[in-house]
């Protein structure tokens, strides 16, 4: 195993991330096989699974991407599913009942995230609050925001086929009547700039620093206050982001959701690599962490269970993880 690990090739990619990527092709294969003798006549083997199951990871994707900044500073953020609800909320108001510009409005989505993470980076950065409080009450203030400003109403937004429909080639394209998934060229390129900005620059450098001992880093003259505070900001940023994805996949939300979302999120990020107490955190390990919920989804969907099945993995899964970071920190220490 050793040997395995000091592999050039494993060292560039990573040792856990080729795991998963493993554990991904694996999954596929068994509910290949699984799915057809559950479900009498069914397929998981399909071009328009394949579809399916990126549409759920694109925004998932950015969501992740954003709570591995949080979670690299040792804090957490439950807002990010709400946070996105509230911003495709707010902007498919303005667009489809006030008339707004679509582009206008999809930059009010990324306005109305990043916000969320200003106020979320600043009460928990410099007044101190604990994160998982300061999370929990900004969760709760974007259903009650997002539910106010449509009056408590769904929000659908426009079909591709509409005159505003073009955001939709953002999600999904059709060549020749073929679906191109093109969310995942912005979701890789979405993830090739977050690892950039977390492992060659200085921003990064610092969030990932302040995860590992927050007290020397502040002590050798680093302003710790503002680089964490900047870690919920692109949190909020990429939360923004995922509202224009989802609704390019879903159309329709509804207000007073996306919680369930915060916990798929994470539980990508920690899969992938980032450790709960923060000082370690991967890009590549949560994309492909989150590639595998949603393949997890689709594929649990396709053997005719319900969603909730999903949920107890997903939770089985984290706890394994998390148990497994501890144990290795342990043996570090």
């Amino acid at each position: 195993m050793e040997k395995i690990k000091e592999n050039a090739f494993v060292k560039k990619i990573g040792f856990n991330t080729l795991v998963l990527l493993c554990v991904m092709v694996v999954l596929y294969i068994l509910f290949a096989i699984a799915t057809p003798l559950i479900k009498t006549n069914a397929s998981f083997v399909s071009y328009s699974r394949i579809v399916s199951a990126l549409n759920y990871a694109y925004f998932l994707g950015f969501l992740a991407l954003g709570v591995t900044f949080v979670i690299a500073t040792g804090g957490i953020d439950f807002s990010i599913g709400p946070v996105m609800f509230c911003s495709a909320l707010i902007s498919g108001y303005m667009l489809t009942l006030k008339g707004v510009p679509l582009l206008v409005c999809l930059l009010v989505s990324v306005l109305v995230g990043t916000i969320f993470g200003v106020i979320n980076g600043f009460l928990v950065a410099y007044a101190g609050l604990p994160s998982f409080i300061t999370s929990m009450a900004s969760m709760m203030i974007a259903k009650g925001v997002g539910s106010v400003f449509t009056k408590t109403q769904s929000v659908s937004w426009p079909q591709s086929a509409d005159a505003n429909g073009w955001f939709r080639n953002l999600v999904k394209m059709k060549i020749n009547g073929i679906d191109i998934p093109t969310g995942l060229i912005y979701l890789i390129i979405g993830a090739v700039i977050c690892s950039i900005i977390l492992n060659k620059t200085k921003a990064g450098r610092y969030i990932l620093c302040i995860g590992s001992n927050r007290e020397a880093v502040r002590l050798s003259g680093v302003n710790t206050k503002k680089w964490e505070m900047l870690a919920y900001i692109i949190c909020g940023l990429l939360a923004g982001l995922a509202a224009i994805f989802y609704v390019g996949a879903y159309t329709t939300v509804q207000p007073g959701l996306g919680d369930t979302f915060n916990n798929e999120a994470i539980a990508g990020c920690v899969m992938g690599g980032t450790s709960m107490t923060g000082g370690v955190a991967s890009i590549a390990g949560t994309l492909v962490g989150v590639l595998i919920i949603a393949l997890l989804q689709e594929g649990i969907l396709a053997m005719g269970f319900q969603i909730n099945y999903q949920y107890i993995i997903t939770g089985i899964i984290v706890l394994v993880v998390v148990y497994a970071d501890l144990r290795s920190r342990r043996r570090r220490n």
